[in-house]
């Protein structure tokens, strides 16, 4: 037991006697007078050397970029201590001075690596990195500490990751998730300093518009993203699922879809074997590039024969046998594709991610050499298998996703055992050599089965935890709930916008549009922040029902918006009302679809790039 831990355990015991919970008195460490005692982070901080005095925040603060290198840095932290209440705090070069913020940027101080840093908090608080992503992380410490109190306790850290790779993967394919969770999401990241994530979205394609089923990303909205993630150093790695799940990209494409030997045509399987396929595939490579700045490439190569086998598909063998002779086996021809893609991702500047499902151990082809696997299933080719042949192994354990509407990671006892990225399903590493990191996964397998405010509150302690588990120590408090009390201490990243606010009062208001008056709805907030509207007429509730399914959700444009039986854990009956000139769009909480009024005065969802929302007023009954 570190004595860190020592006296976390000592401060409970005294809060038991005081009369205040464990998980209170580590909040309160951050100002016990003690000389062990760390200020309180998420990660917690490895190493503390406690001074005598304190730093304090006030009005004559300024913060002081040390060189040129340092100024995005300041003027970042700068935006980020307004946005976090603490007024406008003006960026300067030159000397610093008493309650000054100083960054600093020096090369020299290699030790620190690409993302650690040094924080000293005296007469002044100084965060020096050897590189700005390192000065940048600093800064994320400042800002928790500031959290609280505008009293810092003198010390000083010196504060490096133990993983290159610490992410979240998120499926916004099939079901879309709004860009402002995804905003969200980013600069929780970036405050906990986490700094990947793998995105696996559909974007509108210029190139296939026979692909642009809802639902898809426009490119704008990426740029956007993708430039608040540079912003936050957050690296956002595009995923398009591949030669399996392309059923959102080829479900019009009969002439690319893999076909069976009874002649059916297989839409979420890619024929590996034309190339005319493998074409199309990099087609998209190319399109994404446009938008995304990322120096990887993430193809999938998951659950490609998932619900059938290969003997269904002889075109496969052959092919293989073709090309790699007489002792090639079908798998050899999904290797064949996945290395193709990685040749044509390399040609471009771009490192290849896979799942690591599709290595069996029944190929002769290898993968090529570089190609990060993500680790989250147990199969036969174990983790210390690929590390020992020279594959970057990152840990996407499936003890760490969250699934809407499924399975959640028990984060609880992930922390009480201590995990950490060396524990890969169906095998425990001793050493950290060649694991690059690890990630939680959000998947919408029942698109309908949570909201995206239910998925971010779900998504909390799971973030906090694998954040700690790659910086640092992954158990630095006595208790799962002294480390929940340790989050909630830092709160929520500075910008964090309120989701589930809802602009109107409970009350009965009377819906109009235009000459369209839709009449007379109660809406009442529901516990995860949308409102539902119930007819006053009917008693009925106003809901998305009807077209096509995908993962239990009608995500058809022009899907009627019609008055259904009320049903409080229907997430379809679940609206946010966004606020535009004039008054409000009504927008589902899982389709992610506008309420638009068609020609003949029905109410209709579509996305709202091919159809404008209808705006409603809504007047007080």
């Amino acid at each position: 037991m570190t004595l860190t831990t020592r006296l976390a355990v000592a401060v409970a015991g005294l809060a038991l006697i005081a009369g205040v919970t464990p998980a209170q008195a580590v909040v309160a460490q951050q100002d016990a007078p003690t000389a062990a005692a760390a200020p309180v982070t998420v990660p917690a901080l490895a190493n503390w050397t406690a001074e005598t005095g304190s730093y304090s925040f006030g009005r004559g603060t300024r913060i002081v970029a040390a060189d040129r290198a340092a100024r995005t840095t300041a003027d970042t932290l700068a935006d980020d201590l307004r946005s976090a209440g603490h007024g406008t705090v003006p960026v300067v070069s030159g000397g610093a001075r008493t309650g000054d913020i100083v960054i600093d940027v020096r090369p020299s101080r290699k030790p620190l690596g690409a993302e650690g840093y040094e924080l000293r908090a005296g007469k002044r608080l100084s965060v020096t990195g050897a590189t700005a992503t390192g000065a940048f992380y600093g800064t994320r410490t400042v800002l928790q500490l500031l959290a609280r109190d505008d009293r810092v306790p003198a010390g000083r850290t010196v504060d490096v990751p133990e993983y290159e790779e610490r992410g979240v993967g998120v499926c916004a394919c099939y079901i879309n998730i709004s860009t402002d969770w995804l905003e969200n999401l980013v600069r929780e990241m970036a405050y906990n300093k986490l700094n990947r994530l793998l995105l696996e979205l559909k974007v509108k394609s210029e190139s296939h518009p026979e692909a642009n089923t809802w639902g898809y990303y426009t490119k704008d909205e990426i740029r956007r993203l993708v430039a608040l993630g540079a912003k936050y150093h957050v690296e956002i790695v595009p995923e398009i699922n591949s030669p399996g799940h392309m059923d959102p990209w080829i479900e019009n494409r009969p002439d690319l879809q893999l076909t069976d030997s009874d002649g059916n045509k297989q839409p979420s399987r890619l024929d590996i074997t034309r190339p005319e396929a493998f074409a199309y595939y990099t087609s998209l490579i190319d399109e994404y590039a446009q938008v995304f700045t990322s120096t990887s490439w993430h193809m999938g190569a998951d659950e490609y024969m998932l619900g059938s086998d290969f003997a269904k598909y002889p075109q496969v063998l052959a092919y293989a046998r073709q090309k790699y002779g007489a002792n090639a086996t079908p798998q050899d021809a999904f290797i064949d594709f996945v290395n193709r893609v990685h040749t044509y991702a390399a040609a471009k500047g771009k490192k290849l991610r896979i799942w690591n499902d599709g290595l069996t151990g029944a190929n002769t082809v290898p993968v090529a050499a570089g190609t990060t696997v993500e680790h989250w299933l147990n199969v036969a080719v174990k983790p210390s298998r690929l590390i020992a042949q020279g594959y970057p192994v990152m840990n996407a354990a499936y003890a760490l996703y969250l699934v809407r509407g499924g399975f959640h990671s028990n984060t609880e006892s992930l922390y009480d055992q201590s995990w950490d990225p060396r524990s890969f399903e169906g095998e425990k590493l001793t050493s950290r050599e060649g694991i690059t990191g690890a990630k939680i996964s959000l998947w919408p397998d029942n698109g309908r089965g949570e909201t995206e405010n239910e998925v971010a509150v779900d998504t909390e302690p799971a973030l906090r935890h694998i954040a700690q588990a790659t910086w640092g120590a992954p158990h630095p408090d006595a208790t799962y709930e002294d480390f929940l009390a340790r989050g909630r201490a830092v709160g929520k990243a500075p910008g964090v916008v309120d989701l589930t606010r809802v602009p109107v009062a409970d009350g009965t208001y009377t819906l109009r549009s235009g000459a369209t008056t839709a009449g007379d709805f109660t809406v009442a907030r529901t516990p995860d922040g949308y409102a539902t509207l119930k007819s006053r007429t009917s008693g009925r509730c106003l809901e998305v029902r009807g077209g096509k399914l995908t993962l239990n959700v009608p995500l058809q444009p022009g899907t009627a918006v019609t008055e259904e039986s009320c049903d409080p854990v229907n997430t379809l009956q679940r609206w946010v009302l966004d606020p535009a000139p004039g008054g409000y769009r009504l927008v589902n909480a899982i389709t992610r679809m506008a309420v638009h009024i068609s020609d003949d005065g029905r109410l209709v969802q579509y996305p709202p790039d091919q159809r404008t929302p209808a705006v409603w007023t809504l007047a007080a009954v």
